[in-house]
């Protein structure tokens, strides 16, 4: 095996999502928008959203980039520019941006009348809720929200405006009994190469170097929203309230600590995996400019480099990064499962930005469409079969993942196909078929390996986090926790406009966390048995249970029998 060059090396906090997982609760939509969201001015802001495919997605049909210009497009030089034009083009649209969706291509955020189910006069007829907009506050029709697919894209009504079926014309058929749907959970994709930094004008967007996660500066935003149309994802949202931009920030104050997003800690499959990977950072911008659009996940994946080479250890600590964080890219799952299993593929390479968030592609409609004609929807023949000859998953997916390239995602579902297969037999007793394995080039430790990490993986498998730089050091005192990227001066960051305010729109300033509380709530969530009394008992992680020492006064037994 050749050595990996090693260049500049960086260390990147990037997920992983099971798609085969997902069953399109919401739950982590719901907890990031109550955690990051829940203020004025980005109620129609979602960080995370579940859309359902075949679907037009949120904002609707944002994958159309002949309509909004997101990404980067290659020159016949072959350097890269933003697809939406440079600076002077930038400059001659800066006051007048036509290149954005509209609050209609999201939708017009609305609560309900709630107050008039109490106050109506006394009548005939009941009272009724009114759907009311928090824009204008006067009543509205609802026609659209962020999953308004939901469960429906199977349908020709809602799935033909998806910009991908489009793209595949007549391959696919929206005919009962050939349909089929998954989810798709999205959030920032914190790329190698983000255009949403490239497009800001004022440079309020940047990429931190120790960790890889793109956030904005709320001090030199100026509100110009150049970011929103160079995101191809149309992951950042303009606060029409602040007149800033805002995005998917990975949760960073959780990951300093050594603690997971709270869409990955909250979410009801556990199908989310977070952990670092170490990539050249020399050849980011070459690997972005390849020629043809179907050599661009290769050369993401080759940018990837292998953390148990001593070569590469040496450079990162070369470049600064620090042993734990080697140990951690070591034990990542995230690059086991997109470079050594190569079964996590990135979301819309062709857009040239090096996404870091990664999906492994759902095998549920090949399974699916096996067992409802009477089929053996586990056997390693069946499932290879299928997937060779049903075409419309496929090609769909490939358009998501691989820039149209069929190989890669075929590869991916018949990996996931043989895992199916040789576990079974081990789970039935029977001796392990190795060529089951070996039919799609893995070894049969692989594979359990695999299995292992897919379907039985403990919270400190799915989630390894290094905490960040001069953390540890400064895990015997109490230290601030590092605030939201809004929380500035009169701001209305996490804590709000100085200060509580009604209708859950702030929640009051943070109060200073110390790293104790963090890792004691970390311990007891991974903890298999009750774990004895700590040295200072933290009452936020007391369940109820038994006495905590000094809670309260302790008696003799000599008062005890006394009072008997």
């Amino acid at each position: 095996m050749a050595k990996q060059r090693t260049g500049r090396v960086m260390a990147q906090v990037a997920m992983v999502m099971n798609l085969d997982k997902c069953i399109g609760c919401h739950t982590c939509s719901v907890t990031c928008k109550q955690a990051w969201t829940n203020r004025s001015g980005v109620e129609y802001v979602w960080f995370n959203n579940v859309e359902t495919r075949p679907g037009q997605g949120y904002p609707r049909r944002y994958e159309d980039q002949e309509r909004w210009q997101g990404g980067w497009r290659r020159t016949a030089t072959g350097r890269l520019k933003p697809r939406a034009g440079g600076r002077l083009k930038k400059l001659a649209t800066i006051f007048a941006n036509p290149k954005m969706p509209s609050i209609q291509d999201y939708y017009e955020p609305w609560t309900y009348d709630y107050e008039n189910l109490i106050t109506a006069p006394l009548g005939d007829d009941v009272p009724v809720a009114r759907p009311r907009s928090l824009i204008s506050g006067e009543p509205m029709d609802i026609s659209w929200s962020a999953n308004w697919d939901d469960d429906l894209a199977g349908g020709e009504e809602l799935g033909s405006f998806d910009p991908l079926v489009q793209k595949l014309g007549e391959r696919v058929k929206f005919s009962f009994e050939e349909t089929f749907m998954f989810y798709l959970p999205r959030i920032c994709e914190h790329c190698l190469n983000p255009s949403c930094v490239a497009s800001c004008p004022s440079g309020a967007m940047y990429k931190r170097a120790e960790d890889g996660i793109v956030l904005v500066d709320q001090d030199r935003c100026r509100g110009w929203r150049m970011c929103v149309t160079g995101c191809p994802y149309k992951k950042v949202y303009f606060n029409h309230k602040t007149g800033k931009a805002e995005k998917c920030t990975l949760c960073y104050p959780r990951i300093e600590v050594g603690m997971p997003t709270v869409c990955s800690e909250t979410c009801v499959g556990r199908l989310r995996y977070l952990g670092v990977v170490l990539y050249d950072a020399d050849r980011v911008s070459s690997a972005a400019a390849v020629k043809d659009e179907k050599d661009l996940y290769p050369a993401q994946l080759d940018l990837l480099l292998d953390p148990d080479d001593p070569e590469v250890q040496e450079a990162a600590r070369r470049d600064g990064i620090p042993d734990r964080w080697i140990e951690s890219a070591q034990r990542s799952p995230v690059y086991l499962l997109a470079k050594r299993f190569k079964v996590a593929l990135p979301l819309h390479p062709e857009y040239r930005t090096m996404p870091m968030v990664w999906y492994i592609p759902p095998l549920s409609p090949v399974v699916d469409t096996l067992t409802s004609t009477g089929n053996d929807g586990e056997d390693a023949g069946n499932l290879f079969g299928a997937i060779d000859t049903l075409r419309i998953p496929v090609e769909y997916l490939a358009e998501l993942f691989t820039a149209g390239d069929p190989e890669p995602v075929t590869r991916t579902l018949r990996r996931l196909a043989a895992m199916r297969s040789y576990m079974r037999r081990i789970n039935l007793g029977d001796d392990p078929d190795e060529s089951i394995a070996e039919a799609v080039g893995m070894s049969g430790n692989d594979i359990e390996r695999m299995y292992r990490l897919l379907a039985l993986a403990k919270y400190d498998e799915r989630y390894v986090i290094p905490t960040a730089y001069g953390v540890d050091e400064a895990d015997k005192g109490v230290i601030d926790e590092i605030g939201c990227s809004l929380d500035f001066d009169g701001g209305p960051g996490m804590g709000g406009m100085g200060g509580a305010a009604p209708f859950g729109e702030a929640s009051g300033r943070q109060q200073p966390a110390t790293v104790e509380n963090f890792h004691a709530l970390r311990d007891r969530q991974t903890s298999d048995e009750r774990s004895g009394p700590p040295r200072r008992f933290n009452l936020l992680n007391w369940d109820g249970n038994g006495r905590p020492p000094g809670l309260f006064p302790q008696r003799s037994d000599t008062e005890g029998e006394e009072r008997q």
